[in-house]
């Protein structure tokens, strides 16, 4: 009885490791904003999709919400000012809870870290109203979409340092 319990729990935790981990790798997540409750009314967590920089006009963030595909638009010429930054942790939350299950061996996650890439976008809206979106890029999709906002909103990015 033991060991199914001890199976049961290891499975459920390498079946939740997206979660702890974060994004996925080639997503990106919205944080949050000043149009969050316009663009993403009543959610309240971090919403994941995916950050499309292929048209030349506009930067679109385009995710799932209550089962519909929708899209939030940015357009290149009205960015005003793009940040980046890195926020770097521990993993202390799976390496408690794999220390549990396989004892000595968690207790490795807690020397390893994991890092959130952060994108930050000031841009005027429509209405010429300064607005702000603050994404998490998933690592693999960092550096090819960092040049691109660079180039087709002609703003320099400015990097901020992880502290």
């Amino acid at each position: 009885m033991r060991k199914s319990i001890s199976i049961a729990l290891l499975i459920c935790l390498i079946l939740n490791i997206p979660a702890i981990a974060g994004i996925s790798s080639k997503k990106a997540a919205y944080h949050g904003g000043t149009t969050r409750d316009k663009d993403f009314p009543g959610v309240k967590d971090i919403i994941e999709g995916t950050l499309n920089t292929s048209d030349e006009e506009n930067l679109i963030f385009e995710y799932k919400l209550n089962d519909v595909d929708r899209k939030y638009i940015i357009p290149y010429k009205q960015i005003i000012d793009i940040e980046y930054g890195q926020k770097v942790g521990r993993r202390v939350g799976a390496a408690i809870a794999t220390a549990v299950l396989i004892s000595p061996v968690g207790l490795f996650l807690l020397f390893s870290k994991k890092k959130k890439h952060f994108l930050t976008i000031g841009y005027k809206d429509n209405e010429n109203k300064e607005q702000v979106a603050v994404f998490e890029l998933g690592k693999d999709i960092v550096r090819t979409t960092l040049p691109v906002l660079e180039a087709r909103s002609g703003k320099k990015i400015e990097f901020q340092r992880s502290e």
